[in-house]
């Protein structure tokens, strides 16, 4: 089948779904499935704009409400991730993933669902030391802190995917996994953006996490976005016995959605023609998330996932066949996840604005439904507990930590070796632009954007390497020494890392004396949500 795959959508489904009609007239090719790696913006109206981490001057509506209120309906089955730009409360009512609309399908703060027999998973947000261990415990309305920390990637989700066993076909994360740009066309890479040359050196450009994951999920494709940049890369994976057979993993970074952009790839997927043209529920997963239940936390506390040290008396949660079994028998075998999307708030109207309508914590019907069927959990529903409870975090920690005790703890030591400050991570909440090149295709992938040549994915990539095994990171590798001591010195500035990535500005934007230049990072930071912005800088 026909995968379509597009980076950070940025709000823009008219021009996305317009791009894929236009491949249509053109070239006769139709996508089956739409894969978004994140800032997707499902922004239904002004209350979602305040929940989105961008500056206030770049909060646009863009067209989501509009498949939202039903105006529209998305032309091809579209499922993503989220993003670090996005309306965080309304994904946030979906914790397990659900419908955001008619034929579009968010996939959770992690999630894996199958498709025509295709494996399909994700994880939302991007990796930041300081949240990394912590429990989903924000809720709207944000501070300043919480608008970006409801964003950042969990170790408990990390953890849950970690228990999978049977193969991934394709995965998506919106942040890069660490590592990665030396599997690719790393000069041109930098060439293209050479204000990451110092983390790339270094091997602290992207996520941590999501190496991890690609070490041990090693899916046929793994699809991301975030640095607005398009890169291909090929990865052949060590294998841990004789008897298993090689693996690889095709990388491909998009671009995010402009005119100008090469955006958008389609992709040839083996699929299952025997299997239904539904979305389903994954039987593994939906066991994994039964058995790591009683993991969840809903509170700010650092804690580390149960470890194989002596100090848990279960460390693994991956699931049996008979628990897979079980969940089949549950669904009485049928997986199709139900068409059951619900309005939540009210929808933008242009010619009724409401700047000043407030963002709510909203408990979703979708979830409550899928809790109910599988026994789990509703974080948002904990989270409201706990707020009326007491303080609306503090107030249910000892409650929460007597319930992990078996399984892990707030503060216990781990196995690893939490001295991390070799492995900091440059993640950047906003994503500079560099003014020093073009819209060169970094992949090596046989894409042509003009209208004589759709585009297609290609294997001939220049590089083949195996990954290392010192490229394999634990779950303390969320602690940042240096980072953390830079953030108690100097305040980090609403939540965010400052040590690499204020390097990094200070010496994109500084002047010839050496100062810091702060207006122009600001702009070429908020530049990334205006096209004419870009273009100026192109």
């Amino acid at each position: 089948m026909k995968v379509a795959v597009a980076g950070c959508c940025h709000g823009a489904l008219d021009k996305m779904y317009e791009t894929l009609e236009l491949l249509q007239r053109r070239h006769n090719v139709w996508p089956d499935l739409l894969l978004c790696c994140g800032d997707f913006q499902a922004v239904r109206n002004e209350a979602d704009l305040r929940c989105m981490a961008v500056p206030a001057k770049y909060r646009h509506m863009q067209t989501f409400y509009r498949y939202y209120s039903g105006e529209k309906k998305a032309p091809v089955l579209t499922v993503f991730i989220g993003g670090n730009h996005e309306a965080s409360n309304h994904l946030q009512e979906l914790p397990y993933g659900g419908w955001v609309a008619p034929n579009i399908y968010y996939l959770g703060y992690a999630g894996v669902v199958r498709f025509r027999g295709v494996r399909i998973g994700g994880i939302s947000g991007i990796f930041k030391s300081h949240d990394y261990r912590k429990g989903h415990f924000e809720c709207p309305p944000y501070n300043q802190q919480t608008i970006r920390s409801a964003y950042h990637v969990r170790n408990i989700e990390v953890f849950k995917l970690k228990q999978l066993k049977r193969p991934i076909d394709i995965f998506m994360s919106h942040d890069w996994p660490r590592s990665i740009y030396h599997y690719g066309n790393k000069k041109q890479l930098l060439k293209m953006k050479s204000f990451f040359r110092q983390e790339v050196e270094s091997n602290t450009l992207g996520s941590p996490a999501a190496s991890e994951l690609l070490q041990h999920l090693k899916p046929t494709y793994w699809f991301s976005a975030h640095l607005h940049v398009k890169f291909a890369a090929f990865m052949q994976h060590e294998t841990n016995t004789k008897e298993e057979l090689p693996k690889a993993t095709k990388f491909l970074a998009l671009d995010k959605c402009l005119p100008h952009r090469d955006f958008l790839q389609i992709i040839d997927v083996e699929h299952d023609p025997n299997a239904g043209d539904s979305l389903e529920y994954d039987a593994e997963w939906i066991a994994i998330l039964k058995a790591t239940n009683c993991l969840v936390n809903v509170t700010p506390s650092s804690w580390n996932m149960p470890e194989k040290n002596g100090l848990h008396a279960k460390w693994d949660y991956s699931v049996t066949e008979e628990a897979i079994k079980e969940v089949l028998e549950e669904l009485n075998h049928d997986l199709k996840i139900p068409c059951n999307f619900t309005l939540t708030a009210a929808c933008y109207d242009p010619s009724k604005p409401q700047k000043n309508m407030e963002p709510v914590h909203t408990i979703n019907p979708q979830t409550t439904e899928f809790c109910a069927q599988f026994g789990l959990t509703d974080i948002n529903d904990r989270i409201q507990q706990a707020k009326e409870e007491g303080s609306g975090r503090g107030e249910c920690e000892e409650e929460e930590e007597e319930e992990m005790d078996s399984a892990g703890s707030a503060e216990e030591p781990s196995e690893y070796n939490t001295d991390n400050s070799g492995l900091s991570s440059f993640n950047p909440d906003e994503i500079m632009l560099d003014e020093e090149g073009g819209d060169e295709d970094l992949s090596t992938c046989s894409v042509d954007p003009s209208p004589d040549h759709p585009p297609e994915f290609s294997t001939s990539f220049s590089d083949i390497r195996i990954m290392p095994d010192s490229m394999a990171v634990s779950s303390d590798d969320a602690t940042d020494s240096n980072n953390e001591e830079l953030d108690k010195s100097g305040g980090s500035k609403q939540g965010e890392e400052r040590s690499p990535t204020e390097r990094s500005l200070k010496r994109i934007g500084g002047d010839e004396n050496g100062n810091s230049g702060v207006k122009k990072i600001k702009r070429r930071n908020q530049a990334i949500y205006a096209a004419e912005d870009e273009d100026k800088t192109d």
